[in-house]
C-alpha cells in the first residue's frame, strides 16, 4: 500500500469506560471500535505517515492480515485515513435561491410589562411606549409565509413581543385568519408563543388550548433567583404572579406539554436548583437553560468563572438524566434532550439555526428580520411583507455564514453540530453576526464529548428510550 496518514480533523474518540468510541466528524455518526481498530488508530497517531513495512511491523504475528487490511479499509472508506498531504473539504457554501420558510415570527407588540434586566431585545418599549404590528401587515406575513412555504404541509406561526399577550386582539384575528386560510389550501398550521406568564387568565388559557398553542414560560427558577433580574417596569419582583399564573396554567392546559425557558445570568447558576423547583416543584414538563453570555448590560452576562460553572451544572444534570433514563424515566431536561437528538440523528449542519431560511422574523414596520432576537437591531432587513424577501443579499449572507475556510470553525470537532453558533450572540458580542462565538467553544466542545458517553452508555443499556421519550418531543413541537 501506499503511505497514509490520519485526517486529524475529521475524527475524535471519547473512552466510555472501556470502551472506544469514534466521532466520525463530517457526518456526526458514532462508532466503536474494536481492538484492532483502536490499535490502527494508535499508530497512525503516533506518526505522520504509515506505510506498509510499519503495518507490518505493528500487526504481523498479532492479528490476522485479513483483520488488519479490513480495519484499514474501512477507515479509508470513511476518510479517517487517507493517501493525500491535504485535508478534504466536506463541503463548500452551497448557493441557495430557494426560501422554503416553514416559520414566521410576528413581534406583535415591543411593549412589555416587566423590565427585565437582561433582556436582549433591542427594540423593547415600555407598555404605554409599545409599537404595535397592525393586522394589515400581520396577513401580508402570513401570506407570504403560505407562498415560500407552498410545499409546506405545516407552518409555524409564533407570537413573540415585548410581551406577546398584550396584544391579545392582534393574535385573536391572527389566528381567526390563519386557520381560515390554511383550511382553503389544506395546510395546517401551528401556533406558538413565549410569554412571562403575568397575563394569563382562566379564559384566556381555554383559548390558547382550543388553539393548541406551544407554549414556554420564560421562569428563572426559584423566588430567590427569578426576581433577581425578572421585575415590573416599578422594579418589583415577579415570582409570586408567575408561580400563580403557571400552576393555574399547568392545571388547565391538556393539548400540549408546556415547558419552561431559563435565562442563566450572573448570580444565576445554580442549574441543578433551578431544574429541580421548575420541573418537580412547578410541574413544567421540559426545563431548557439558555446562559447569557453577550447581552448589551456586560454586568449581567456571565464571565468565564460562572460560565464554567453553569456547564458544570449542566454536566451533573446531565448525569441525573442519564440515571432516570436507564430506568426509563424522563425528567425534562430540554439541553440533553436536544444533544441526543443531535447524535441519534446524526445531524450535519452548515448553518446554525434556520435563521433566514426555515424561519424569518417580522418587525412592527414589516422588514423581514433574520430572526425575532434582531427586530429593532441596526442589522439591515432581508425585504418586507410588501416586496418579498431580498432573496439575493439574503443569498449572500446565508452563503458566507456557511464558508468556514480560515475560520477556527473549519477545524472544529463539532463544526457540524454548532456551526459558529448563534448569530446574534455573535452580533451582540463581536459586531459581527457570522463571528464564531470563541468565548465558549471549548465548553461546547467538552458539553459534545459529555453527550457521547450518555448517549453511549444509554444505547447500550436502554435504547428504547429514544422512541419513548425523546422521538415523540417532534411531534409535540
Amino acid at each position: 500500500m501506499n503511505a497514509l496518514r490520519l485526517a486529524r480533523n475529521d475524527v475524535h474518540e471519547v473512552q466510555v469506560g472501556e470502551r472506544r468510541i469514534l466521532f466520525h466528524i463530517p457526518t456526526t455518526s458514532l462508532f466503536e471500535v474494536d481492538q484492532v481498530g483502536g490499535e490502527v488508530l494508535d499508530l497512525f497517531r503516533e506518526q505522520d505517515w504509515v506505510s506498509e513495512p510499519q503495518v507490518r511491523a505493528r500487526f504481523d504475528g498479532r492479528y490476522p492480515a485479513d483483520r488488519v487490511i479490513e480495519t484499514l479499509r474501512d477507515f479509508i472508506d470513511l476518510d479517517i485515513v487517507t493517501g493525500t498531504d491535504t485535508a478534504k473539504r466536506e463541503r463548500g457554501p452551497v448557493s441557495i435561491r430557494e426560501y422554503p420558510i416553514s416559520t414566521m415570527v410576528l413581534n406583535v407588540n415591543t411593549g412589555c410589562n416587566l423590565s427585565c434586566t437582561y433582556c436582549y431585545k433591542e427594540d423593547l418599549t415600555a407598555p404605554a411606549a409599545g409599537e404595535r404590528l397592525d393586522f394589515e401587515t400581520a396577513v401580508r406575513a402570513f401570506e407570504l409565509l403560505l407562498s415560500e412555504g407552498a410545499a409546506r404541509e405545516r407552518v409555524n406561526v409564533v407570537f413573540f413581543g415585548g410581551e406577546p399577550l398584550s396584544n391579545m386582539p392582534l393574535i385573536r384575528q391572527v389566528v381567526d385568519y390563519a386557520e381560515g386560510r390554511a383550511a382553503e389550501i389544506g395546510k395546517t398550521v401551528d401556533f406558538s408563543l413565549t410569554t412571562n406568564a403575568t397575563l394569563l387568565t382562566e379564559a384566556l388559557v381555554d383559548y390558547l388550548d382550543a388553539h393548541r398553542f406551544g407554549l414556554t414560560i420564560s421562569m428563572d427558577g426559584p423566588k430567590a433567583l427569578h426576581d433577581k433580574n425578572r421585575k415590573t417596569v416599578g422594579g418589583r419582583g415577579t415570582y409570586d404572579v408567575v408561580a400563580r399564573k403557571a400552576a393555574m396554567l399547568l392545571d388547565r392546559y391538556r393539548s400540549r406539554p408546556i415547558g419552561a425557558r431559563v435565562t442563566l445570568t450572573a448570580g444565576v447558576t445554580d442549574v441543578l436548583a433551578i431544574h429541580r423547583h421548575l420541573r418537580d416543584e412547578i410541574g413544567f414538563f421540559e426545563v431548557g437553560m439558555a446562559p447569557a453570555t453577550a447581552g448589551d448590560m456586560a454586568a449581567f452576562n456571565l464571565n468565564e468563572a460562572e460560565l464554567a460553572e453553569v456547564f458544570d451544572g449542566m454536566k451533573m444534570l446531565g448525569r441525573m438524566y442519564l440515571e432516570a433514563a436507564l430506568e426509563d424515566r424522563n425528567i425534562g431536561f430540554s439541553n440533553m434532550h436536544q444533544l441526543m437528538t443531535d447524535l441519534a440523528e446524526g445531524t450535519r449542519k452548515s448553518l446554525p439555526c434556520g435563521a433566514g431560511l426555515g424561519m424569518l422574523a417580522v418587525d412592527k414596520d414589516g422588514g423581514l428580520n433574520l430572526c425575532h432576537r434582531f427586530t429593532g437591531s441596526d442589522l439591515p432587513t432581508f425585504g418586507d411583507v410588501e416586496q418579498g424577501i431580498d432573496k439575493a443579499r439574503l443569498g449572500q449572507f446565508l452563503e458566507a455564514a456557511q464558508d468556514r475556510s480560515g475560520r477556527p470553525c473549519e477545524t472544529c470537532r463539532i463544526r457540524n453540530l454548532c456551526s459558529g453558533g448563534c448569530y446574534h450572540e455573535s452580533y451582540a458580542k463581536f459586531g459581527d453576526p457570522q463571528h464564531p462565538v470563541a468565548h465558549y467553544c471549548e465548553l461546547m466542545r467538552d458539553w459534545v464529548d459529555f453527550g457521547i458517553d450518555v448517549y453511549t452508555k444509554l444505547m447500550a443499556e436502554n435504547p428504547g428510550f429514544f422512541a419513548r421519550h425523546i422521538e415523540p418531543r417532534r411531534a409535540m413541537s
